[in-house]
């Protein structure tokens, strides 16, 4: 399972994404405002693959330094491809 969440990490919408994929050990992207849940931190316990829209860091100007070991970075090519080889797909926003 794939789950995409859009919305920030001080928001319901976000927060339940976030749980939704740890609860079902599934990968996760993080996309527009949830690109902030990618700082040091904030996904202690997560065991899933963690991609991030590299676009999206840029635009937010959140830097390397302040984002956890291991994450992928995408385009939005790249989750096009993810999304048409994954089973299931959630999204979360």
């Amino acid at each position: 399972m794939f789950v995409i969440v859009k919305s920030g990490p001080d928001t319901q919408d976000g927060k339940r994404g976030v749980k939704l994929a740890r609860d079902l050990s599934a990968d996760i992207c993080l996309v527009q405002n949830a690109v902030y849940f990618a700082k040091k931190e904030r996904l202690e316990g997560f065991c899933g693959i963690l991609y991030v829209l590299e676009d999206d860091l840029r635009l937010r100007g959140l830097k390397d330094g302040e984002l956890e070991g291991g994450i992928k970075k995408l385009s939005y090519d790249g989750l096009v491809g993810i999304m048409a080889d994954e089973d299931k797909v959630v999204g979360i926003f």
